[in-house]
């Protein structure tokens, strides 16, 4: 191991997420090219690096460092180098130099004990004196800071945010209560802290580490759907967590309590967001369910006058869910496929038209407005760009429209309920003022949102606002096998799977190979000509992410066939995945900060937001290599560009999660099905994947599978709390 001390003179490569850097170092008049992993480090400044010197193949000689050290300057030369560098805001290289040649060898030494004898030197003010000072200070602790945090495998960026949230508080932070990060930052789970905590030498039952665990067993129980969780479940998560005994748990139940970070309600627990979140929802749509006068015969008048100006023979059903949204300020639409939820919407549309109201139409996703849009002939947004999502400062969600800034509309109606979540309705709720129709319309069957609260369901069970349930086949949907199939199976009736229809076939396939080879097939040959549809717009909807027939391993097989590799086509490597141009992609998880623009067919910026959110699909249009960039096309055609470091957050989306389908609608999908968890191959994921198809739906694989999954009812139950608070409210 050798040793070797100089000025960094040049930094050529700086890598920002993991710290990977190359600089060139002056040594006794000799330049050196260093290599490694540094927390933080300027031109400018003097170092001590200790490593061995490498030949690279193409580099030529290279020191790669394993250990560097910040020295102070200790010759002239070397003080007005680092001062002049721009390491120090507002001290050039002129500058630089006049101070050194005032103070000499004493210069930093002025600067930390005596920084108002900077005001000495020409064109420095007191206050120049002592922000160069601050400065000074600030890089000394910064750096002392990163290499103290390094120290427990805590990534870069991380340790910056920790940095700038506790200062030099750090140190006690994270020598007392590393868990205080979980509470505190964006990024810092219960994982890191905990494995901080070890290193630190916590004893794996205290306080701290307990009350920690207790709040993650919530967050993991949100993410599995739930806004609350029974104490039993609770203890019995948070001990195996900890490995720990569960009689240790319980008595902080009380001191989380009274800190007010849970809410204890019966045999339930809440985190205190979710707690208050539900009872805020409520609040709310107590306020909107007003009765408006509307007499029942006049309206009714009114309404199949409006039918037949629209070629629209609505049946007593629709009549009575167009009369109700007449008169009351919260109303529930929902049914299954082809029982007119649409024609609906549209009578509706059309009388609150004819009161000359403001109507505002919304649905969870961009591919749920379009279609709303395209049924309806009016501007459906999605929910997020209703509320004009303006992100925040910690990554979360941030909506101008608010309780202070609410919808400019008198009639607001959302599709597509079954998906939203409890954040998104809470979100929803304060931006629609009491005096505004509320009318919620989807079908309460279909699979629960992805996020936590099951609002549709907690909404109708309470029993609190008018709900109108459609059942009635039209006669044009009767004609379509998809829609008669699928409320067979909603029913749990068996299906004749004879391959006579015209819209759903079944192919009996028993290898998942050869349900491979049969899909790829289906999609690249036959489908696209039966649907009018290109390759692109049929869908595979899987029940897994994982095992032979898991979205995993689908897409890479599919991506080969649909998309496969050319010269013309630039790719990039991300953690195994393989991202090309002309892939489809799917973001993973919501991204409140991501920029995205609408352009004309010349370029023009029509308009501009912020947002991409989990299940969202797009193509890759372009892989930019020198700009460093991946341009990706969503629905509603949103263009927006992802660094090439940061492709986490994309998936290939050539076959999806049955999940991960909900709200979209597709011409035709093909469904593989083997066997899989019985509490996942069930009839509510089942009739959700067929109904996601327009024109027709295949389905691959054990006819005996199909079969157990209709008769298959089990499904999780979701732990919420929305109901109660309603029906609280109403007594």
């Amino acid at each position: 191991m050798e040793s070797i001390k100089g000025c960094v003179e040049n930094i050529i490569f700086r890598n920002p997420d993991n710290g990977y850097t190359v600089f060139e170092m002056v040594c006794g008049g000799e330049e050196i090219v260093c290599v490694g992993n540094f927390s933080i480090l300027n031109e400018g400044e003097v170092v001590e690096a200790e490593g061995e010197y490498a030949e690279h193949p193409v580099y030529g000689t290279q020191f790669a460092v394993s250990r560097l050290e910040e020295c102070e300057p200790e010759d002239e030369i070397s003080m007005e180098r680092y001062l002049g560098s721009g390491a120090i805001k507002g001290v050039g290289a002129a500058l630089a130099a006049r101070i050194v040649r005032r103070f000499k060898k004493e210069t930093f030494r002025i600067m930390e004990e005596e920084p108002e004898r900077l005001a000495e030197v020409k064109g420095i003010s007191e206050r120049k004196a002592m922000e160069i000072s601050g400065q000074v200070a600030e890089k000394r602790d910064l750096r002392h800071a990163m290499i103290f945090l390094q120290k427990y495998g805590i990534s870069l960026n991380l340790s910056m945010k920790i940095y700038k949230t506790y200062q030099q508080d750090i140190y006690r932070i994270i020598k007392e209560n590393p868990y205080q990060l979980a509470d505190d930052i964006q990024g810092v789970g219960f994982k890191i802290a905990d494995e901080i905590a070890s290193k630190v030498g916590i004893r794996a039952d205290s306080d701290f580490r307990i009350q920690s665990g207790i709040l993650y067993g919530l967050l993991q129980g949100a993410s599995e759907g739930h806004t609350c969780l029974l104490e039993k479940e609770l203890t019995e998560k948070t001990a195996m967590l900890l490995g720990i005994e569960p009689f240790l748990i319980e008595k902080h139940y009380m001191d989380l309590a009274i800190a007010k970070k849970i809410f204890v309600k019966g045999s339930y627990i809440y985190s205190a967001s979710y707690y208050y979140m539900e009872a805020s929802v409520a609040d709310m749509l107590r306020k909107l369910d007003l009765q408006y006068d509307a007499p029942e015969r006049l309206t009714e008048e009114r309404i199949r006058k409006l039918g037949e100006q629209g070629n629209m023979e609505p049946d007593e059903m629709q009549m009575l869910a167009v009369r109700r949204a007449a008169g009351n300020g919260v109303v529930i639409v929902t049914g299954g496929p082809g029982t007119g939820k649409t024609t609906t919407i549209n009578l509706m549309i059309r009388y609150f038209e004819s009161e000359g109201l403001e109507i505002a139409l919304g649905a969870p996703t961009g591919r749920a407005a379009k279609r709303m849009s395209e049924t309806t002939g009016y501007e459906a947004r999605t929910i997020h760009r209703m509320l004009e999502l303006n992100g925040s400062l910690d990554g979360n969600a941030g909506f101008a429209r608010n309780a202070d800034f609410p919808l400019e509309a008198d009639v607001v109606i959302i599709d597509e309920m079954s998906m939203v979540d409890i954040h998104l309705m809470h979100a929803l709720l304060k931006a629609v003022a009491p005096g505004t129709r509320l009318i919620l319309v989807g079908d309460v069957n279909q699979l629960p949102s992805v996020g936590p609260g099951c609002v549709l369901k907690d909404m109708i069970e309470s029993d609190a606002f008018p709900v109108v349930k459609l059942n009635k086949i039209f006669r044009q949907a009767a004609k379509s096998d998809i829609i008669l199939n699928a409320h067979k199976i909603n029913r749990g009736e068996s299906v004749t799977l004879d391959n006579q229809s015209m819209d759903f076939f079944f192919l009996k396939r028993y290898e998942a190979d050869a349900v491979i080879g049969v899909t790829i097939q289906l999609i690249a040959q036959k489908l696209p000509k039966f649907v009018d549809a290109s390759p692109f717009d049929i869908q595979v909807l899987t029940p897994m992410k994982k095992g032979l027939l898991g979205v995993e391993r689908l897409n890479l097989i599919l991506q080969q066939y649909l998309n496969p590799k050319t010269k013309e086509k630039r790719e990039k490597e991300c953690k195994g995945r393989i991202f090309r141009e002309g892939d489809k992609v799917m973001q993973t998880r919501n991204n409140y900060q991501l920029e995205w623009e609408i352009r004309s067919k010349y370029g023009m910026v029509l308009e501009r937001g912020l947002g991409i959110f989990n299940g969202d699909m797009g193509i890759v249009r372009e892989i930019n290599e020198y700009a460093n960039t991946m341009t990706v096309e969503f629905d509603e055609a949103r263009v927006t560009e992802y660094s090439l470091k940061n492709l986490e957050e994309l998936d290939l989306a050539y076959a999806v999660t049955i999940h991960k389908s909900q709200g979209s609608e597709y011409p035709a999908v093909v469904i593989p099905l083997l066997s899989g968890p019985k509490m996942l191959m069930n009839r509510n994921l089942l009739y959700t994947a067929v109904t996601r198809a327009r024109k027709c739906v295949t389905l691959v694989g054990d006819e005996a599978v199909f079969e157990a999954m209709i008769q298959n009812e089990k499904s999780q139950k979701r732990n919420c709390g929305l109901c109660e608070e309603i029906k609280k409210g109403k007594q």
